[in-house]
């Protein structure tokens, strides 16, 4: 079964900026269950992709809060443009304890869930140094997916299994029901792991 985030390891630190995190989540009237189903499908997947990636505790963190946070601009801008909400959100409340970098690294990857990929027109990614805008790329790529896999905010996908080869990065999607436009939708939207990573990513159910 996919890990929640209760279940997770949180230094004290990060535990009261999670803390945090939840609060303006909460306060932006998040949809909690598509919410929670994405943030633990791209924590497995992180996890899964590890050998892949190399990618520290520290960068996990990192996709955790973007993921807790990904769809808080929904309720005041819709759905059309809530990406753009969030990032600016992330960027701009007091009630956030995090570094200008640490602001602009979960706000990017929250950004790039959806729509536009990673560029240098973006002027809050360009802030950014090279490895910084290496982490963002790779974590909003895991979010990417990860959101595509709840499409219908059902949390139809109850595990994911990753199988990595030099050509192909395979998820096998276990499920008690259909979950074809789960995999259509993250099919669509795996074009920056593809690019990324420099393989195919395919679906299938488990």
């Amino acid at each position: 079964m996919i890990k929640r985030v209760s279940q997770l390891p949180f230094t004290d630190h990060q535990k009261d900026q999670y803390d945090e995190v939840l609060n303006v989540a909460k306060i932006c009237q998040y949809e909690k269950a598509h919410t929670d189903q994405v943030t633990a499908l791209a924590i497995s997947i992180f996890d899964q992709l590890q050998p892949l990636t190399g990618l520290d505790a520290e960068a996990r963190f990192f996709l955790l809060c973007a993921a807790t946070l990904h769809d808080i601009g929904v309720h005041t801008e819709g759905t059309q443009g809530h990406h753009k909400t969030a990032l600016h959100i992330i960027l701009s409340t007091p009630l956030l304890h995090f570094t200008s970098q640490e602001r602009l690294i979960i706000g990017s990857i929250a950004r790039y869930h959806r729509k536009a990929l990673p560029s240098s027109h973006h002027s809050h990614f360009t802030s950014l140094d090279l490895p910084a805008q290496e982490l963002v790329v790779q974590l909003s790529a895991i979010l990417r997916v990860a959101d595509g896999l709840d499409y219908r905010h059902k949390a139809r996908v109850i595990k994911v299994k990753v199988h990595i080869s030099k050509e192909q990065i395979t998820f096998s999607c276990k499920s008690k029901r259909k979950i074809d436009k789960e995999i259509t939708s993250a099919s669509h939207k795996s074009d920056l792991m593809q690019k990324t990573f420099n393989r195919q990513v395919l679906f299938q159910e488990d």
